[in-house]
C-alpha cells in the first residue's frame, strides 16, 4: 500500500504499489484488499446488545440509591421491602430498557436507508457500491455534489473544484488537477490530491484512491479527538439532581437514625425507618420516566 507523500509520485507508480492499473481493480482483487485493509470507515460500529442496554439502566444515582436499599432491607430480613423496592426497581428498568431498545432499532433502520454510496470502476465498468468497501486502488468517478470517500490522487479532472474547508478552513472551493507536487506540500497546496470528509462543488474527476479509513488524513485527525461524545446539559443536569438527591438522603437519614439511637429507640426498628424515608424521598420513577420520553421522542 502506498505511503505518504503520494501526492509527489506519479500516477503510474502510485498505482502500481496499490495494485491497481487504468481500468480499476476486479472484483475479486477488491475483495483481496478489503479483507486485507479493512472497511473504509474511521472507526468500528459498536453495536448496543440487549443486555448492555439493560445494565445501562442501573447507572442512575436515583436507581443505585434503591438498590442500596434493596441490600439493607435484605440484609436485615425485611424481605417485603426489599422485594417491593426491588419490583419497583426492575419495572422501571424493564420500562426503560424497552423504550430504549426501540429506538435504537429505529435509528439502525433509519441508517440503513441513508447508507452511502460512491461510483467506481471496477473489472472497466462504473459500478454504485458502498463507501465502506471502497479500497486502496479503486478508480472513483466524482461529480458535482460527490463526498469524496478516501484520500486519493487525481488522475482525470474538468472544472473540478472541492470544497475542504472541514480539513483546511478555506473559505472558496479549491481547483484539483493531475501534478506532482513537491514532498513537503501541506494540506492546502495538494492540488492533485482529494481527502475524504470533503464534497466536490462543480466539475467532475477520475481519482485513484490510494489510502482510506484510518490511514487518511480525516481518519488520522479523528483518531486523535477524544471518541466519546460529550455529555449534554440535559444529561449534566440529570446527573447533578440524582447526586442532590443522595446528599439530601444520606444526610436526613443518618440524622434521623442517630437521633432515634440518641432517643433509646430500638436500632433496628430505627434503621428500618432510616431505609423506609430513603425510598419515599427518591424518585422511583423518574429515570423510567425520562427514558420513555427521550425514546419516544427519537422514534417520532
Amino acid at each position: 500500500m502506498a505511503t505518504f507523500p503520494f501526492w509527489s509520485r506519479p500516477v503510474n507508480e502510485i498505482a502500481q504499489s496499490v495494485n491497481s492499473s487504468v481500468t480499476g481493480l476486479s472484483e475479486k482483487d477488491a475483495s483481496e484488499a478489503l479483507r486485507r485493509v479493512g472497511p473504509n470507515r474511521i472507526r468500528s460500529r459498536e453495536k448496543v446488545t440487549p443486555l448492555g442496554l439493560f445494565l445501562n439502566q442501573f447507572k442512575s444515582p436515583i436507581v443505585l440509591i434503591l438498590i442500596f436499599a434493596t441490600l439493607i432491607s435484605a440484609f436485615l430480613k425485611d424481605w417485603a421491602d426489599a422485594l417491593i423496592i426491588l419490583l419497583i426497581v426492575m419495572g422501571s428498568a424493564r420500562l426503560s430498557f424497552f423504550q430504549e431498545y426501540n429506538a435504537n432499532n429505529a435509528a439502525e433502520k433509519l441508517k440503513d436507508q441513508v447508507s452511502f454510496k460512491a461510483n467506481v470502476l471496477r473489472d472497466g465498468k462504473p459500478a454504485s457500491i458502498p463507501t465502506d468497501e471502497v479500497v486502496p486502488g479503486d478508480l472513483v468517478l466524482l461529480s458535482a455534489g460527490s463526498l469524496i470517500p478516501a484520500d486519493g490522487l487525481v488522475i482525470e479532472a474538468r472544472d473540478f473544484f472541492v470544497n475542504q474547508a472541514v480539513l483546511t478552513g478555506e473559505t472558496f472551493p479549491v481547483e484539483k488537477m493531475p501534478g506532482v507536487l513537491p514532498e513537503g506540500a501541506g494540506f492546502a497546496e495538494q492540488t492533485n490530491t482529494v481527502f475524504m470528509g470533503t464534497n466536490v462543488r462543480s466539475g467532475n474527476a477520475k481519482v485513484l484512491i490510494v489510502q482510506t479509513g484510518l490511514q487518511t488524513a480525516f481518519g488520522q485527525i479523528a483518531n486523535k479527538l477524544t471518541l466519546r461524545p460529550p455529555e449534554t446539559e440535559f444529561e449534566n443536569g440529570i446527573k447533578r439532581l440524582g447526586y442532590l438527591l443522595t446528599e439530601v438522603m444520606f444526610v436526613l437519614v443518618i440524622g434521623i437514625f442517630f437521633f432515634n439511637v440518641l432517643l433509646n429507640k430500638p436500632a433496628l426498628d430505627s434503621l428500618l425507618f432510616s431505609i423506609a424515608l430513603a425510598v419515599g424521598l427518591t424518585p422511583q420513577l423518574l429515570p423510567a420516566i425520562i427514558n420513555i420520553n427521550l425514546s419516544k421522542g427519537s422514534q417520532k
